[in-house]
Order: structure tokens, then sequence, then C-alpha cells
């Protein structure tokens, strides 16, 4: 499996609140996002891992320069307007690719959903793309995921109109065809990662959706304490298994 983190964000809520690293660098029980996810990603059967930063993460480029992983990661140093064009860097980098495994850098989640998650995306060859999504809400703007009873994605939403319990988490498995309409989207003038996902939809490409029971983004400094609170329980709780 191909991994790839957005990390080019300049995390301004983070730096209004006082933390003055990126937000990649933000530690959850004494270890960094960043590296956190690369571990996971290296758990998982990682045969590479790509990282776009921007140009101003002089700090993160530095850590990542200099620390030693398991398995090759490669860093692309770009400034983009948005998390999708960051997407599209990553793929142009790399063309190659033909599923990969996609995160933002601040998507916190326990890595034994994780695990199932990769498996079922591995196990179902017929899936064009596999979402995280979650039942906890607590973004300013989340993404709502309306799904049918077998969890396939049939809309993307910005209001709950279709009452739904399920919102983005922020990670993706996708395939050949899925990776495609990133380029499409690109070209068409899309900007956000969730008009690119309403995009998989509108091309009838077939997107099912994977249920953890909680993930936390990372957006101000409140979060870090939700976050490690959440791990610690997750330490102690059973593994959390879902059946698609």
């Amino acid at each position: 499996m191909n991994y790839a983190i957005i990390a080019a964000g300049e995390g301004s809520r983070l730096a209004q609140e006082g933390f003055t690293l990126p937000k990649p660098m933000v530690a959850l029980h004494g270890e960094i996002l960043i590296d956190r996810l690369i571990g996971i990603f290296s758990n998982n059967r990682a045969e590479s891992i790509q990282i776009i930063i921007n140009e101003t993460s002089e700090a993160l480029e530095k850590h990542l320069s200099e620390t030693t992983y398991e398995v090759p990661v490669r860093v692309i140093k770009k400034s983009t307007p948005s998390s999708l064009h960051s997407f599209y860097e990553l793929l142009k980098a790399n063309p190659a690719i033909d599923e990969l495994c996609l995160t933002t850098t601040d998507t916190v989640f326990t890595e034994d959903e994780f695990e199932s998650y990769i498996l079922a995306f591995e196990q179902n060859r017929e899936l064009d793309g596999l979402m995280a999504v979650t039942t906890f809400v607590d973004d300013e703007s989340p993404l709502f995921v309306a799904t049918d009873e077998q969890h396939l994605v049939t809309a993307f939403t910005d209001t709950n109109t279709l009452n739904t319990p399920f919102v983005s988490g922020g990670i993706y498995c996708l395939r050949n065809k899925a990776l495609d309409c990133v380029t499409q989207a690109i070209e068409s003038g899309t900007s956000r990662m969730r008009n690119f996902q309403r995009q998989l939809i509108d091309n009838k490409l077939i997107i099912k959706a994977f249920p953890f029971s909680k993930i936390v983004d990372i957006d101000h400094v409140r979060d870090i304490t939700t976050a490690e609170l959440f791990l610690s329980h997750a330490q102690q709780t059973p593994n959390h298994e879902v059946v698609l």
C-alpha cells in the first residue's frame, strides 16, 4: 500500500492560540502527529509514504530530513491553495501509483480501527474508494456522508439535510478511477476536497463508507487534550470492530 499525508496547511487557528510550530508537530503523549501517522502506516504494509508540506515549514522539513523511518518517506515542499491542490501535487510527483491511502496530518484515530480499514479496502477490490467516516462531530464545517444500507455512499453534503449520522473523517483509500478524478477536478476549477468527493459520486464510482468509532481533528489547542483523552481511553477498551 502507498500512503500520502497532506501536511501543507498553515495551522492558523493553532498559531492564533499560541502554538508556534507547524501543526504536524503537535505532540500527543510525547509523539508528534506526523511521526504517529508514519508509524501507523509502517505497521500497515507501507511501501512508500509521500508527504506534502508548505514552503514556510522549515522546522517540519528539518525534522523529516533528520529522522530515520522504517519505510521510504518522500517530502514534497510546495504551498498550495487547498488540500485538493496538495493532493494533486502528491499524485503528480508519483503518477505510477494505482491505489493510495491519503490522510490529513491532523487526523487522530486508533491504530486497530485503521488496520481494519486498510484490510477492508484491500479485500474489496471492486471498490473505487473507501472513505473513513465517524459519528463524532467536532468540526466547525463538517462534511456529512449519506449512505445506503450497505454503506455505499450516496451523497456528500455541507448540511445534514439527509439526516445521516456520519461525517467525513479525513482518511481516503482510493483506486485508479478515483485518483484520475483528482486531475479532472483541478482542471475543471474545483478547489476543495469535499467537491472532489462529490465528483466521485457524480461520476458513478463505487465509493463505500467505513465507520470509525471516533476520529478527532486537531484544529484548536483544546483538541490536543481531547485527542489525548480519546487515545488513553481507547487503550483501556476492547477493539472496535466494523462489519462491512
